[in-house]
């Protein structure tokens, strides 16, 4: 089935690396959280970090993944996003206006 699909989107088969692993993960979480609060269902950042910390068991070290992104730097997640997003069949990484914006204020999430 995933080679069928491969053909079929002319897909390059390709090592990946854990980091990429772990941002495309992350980075999708800090992405989808952006949206969440530019919809206002939340009102800060800190409250998406809780539930992920509480009730998904995202590494409490971590912090979050909107606390994570803050600390890589929004001007990296944005950068990986619009990597990732060139590379995908779809909008699936429709970047989030507001990661755009503080990036490029360079501020994050938290201030």
């Amino acid at each position: 089935m995933i080679v069928g699909f491969s053909k079929e989107t002319n897909s390059e088969w390709r090592k990946i690396s854990d980091e990429e692993i772990v941002e495309r993960l992350v980075f999708a979480l800090v992405n989808e959280g952006a949206k969440i609060l530019e919809e206002g269902i939340v009102s800060k950042a800190s409250d998406i970090d809780m539930v992920y910390l509480t009730g998904y068991g995202f590494p409490l070290y971590r912090g979050g993944p909107m606390l994570y992104a803050d600390t890589v730097g929004l001007y990296n997640v944005e950068r990986a996003i619009r990597r990732y997003a060139s590379q995908a069949n779809g909008d699936a990484w429709q970047i989030a206006s507001s990661i755009v914006e503080l990036a490029g204020e360079g501020r994050g999430f938290n201030g």
